[in-house]
């Protein structure tokens, strides 16, 4: 059920990433060098309010460049996207125009969203240029580690390149499409949402509101399946509160846990929470010495307050039943601990 508490009272600060991730990301091909940084798009001469087709103002404005900054600023973009999606080779450059710059003043990140397009086929796609926070640098990783999906992005100094994740943002999708979705729809939406509620939890990405995942309509045979991705990983490990990063306490995800109460019994949530698990268990197996490396950095990186890791041990506690929450430090070891409980659980029942 939902609450209408505020659960998160105050902006979470940017932390630095460490010289330990920087040699993560060095090591697992995700640093880079490129020639614009993030605090460079923001000379910006002007900007314009951007308007989606039905008129509403979507929080994003156009930026506009000096001529002569513009052409530097477009050679630039146009080879981190050669970076990012491909080997860097420069022979595709003169095949890429940078449509637009777009600068959003809303949530933490306040990222830059370059829009690029092919000009052979007119095909286009978005990457994101956004301030290198070491919370967002864990979230991406372990998305990447313990989702089915995987993650595309680059750090170079404070600058951090974000691929775009496409899908029908959450908040839009339960408003306009999910109504009219079919019965066995419904019911296919809530088991994809269970599992995707149940992962969050798992691996600590808090503030999961409808506007911060997308859903992406899968074409399979004769029907239509639907998938749920996040695509917001500011608030990975912060929180104190346990319910930020448990989605049925965010109000704007109450049609959805309705639409779960109504379409699964406790016994199919119950099961679609253990395919979760056996799922990021079975990556952990497959992936072990990358989230290991991953879990080190986070357990020798400040990521949240003191206050915070006490608030989350005791939650977790109450919740799980673990007394080993409360021989965590930070909140790497309390992620580590989570992940070391499910792999246990999991390998307990495999060999049973």
């Amino acid at each position: 059920m939902a609450e209408n508490q505020k659960l998160i009272s105050k902006k979470k600060p940017t932390f630095p990433v460490s010289k330990l991730l920087a040699a993560f990301l060095k090591k697992h091909n995700r640093s880079t060098k490129i020639s614009i940084l993030y605090d460079d798009l923001l000379r910006f001469q002007g900007a314009i309010s951007v308007f989606d087709k039905n008129d509403v103002d979507t929080l994003w404005v156009r930026t506009y460049y000096s001529e002569l900054e513009r052409q530097e600023i477009d050679l630039s973009l146009k080879k981190i996207y050669t970076l990012l999606h491909s080997d860097g080779n420069e022979k595709t450059l003169p095949y890429l125009n940078i449509d637009a710059i777009d600068f959003c003043t809303f949530g933490n990140s306040k990222p830059f969203r370059i829009k690029v397009r092919n000009i052979l086929n007119d095909n286009f796609t978005y990457f994101y240029v956004k301030k290198a926070d070491a919370s967002r640098v864990y979230g991406l990783e372990l998305e990447h580690i313990l989702s089915p999906y995987t993650i595309n992005y680059l750090v170079f100094k404070d600058t951090l390149i974000e691929e775009h994740i496409s899908g029908i943002p959450g908040d839009d999708f339960i408003e306009n499409i999910l109504p009219n979705c079919t019965k066995s729809q419904k019911a296919q939406i809530a088991k994809e949402f269970v599992k995707f509620k149940e992962r969050c939890l798992i691996r600590l990405l808090g503030d999961m509101r409808s506007y911060n995942y997308v859903v992406t309509p899968i074409h399979d045979f004769d029907q239509i399946i639907y998938k749920i991705r996040a695509i917001d990983f500011d608030q990975q490990s912060f929180e104190g509160n346990l319910k930020v990063y448990n989605l049925q306490f965010m109000k704007e995800n109450f049609n959805m846990m309705q639409m779960v109460g109504k379409k699964l019994e406790n016994s199919s949530v119950n099961q679609y929470k253990i395919e979760e698990r056996s799922y990021i268990a079975k990556r952990m197996i497959s992936s072990p010495d990358r989230i290991q490396h991953i879990i080190r950095c986070m357990k020798q990186d400040t990521i949240s307050f003191p206050e915070h890791v006490e608030r989350l041990k005791q939650d977790l506690i109450e919740y799980v039943g673990d007394v080993e929450f409360k021989k965590c430090q930070n909140m790497g070891e309390i992620l580590e601990t989570i992940l070391i409980f499910v792999k246990r659980n999991y390998l307990d029942i495999s060999s049973k």
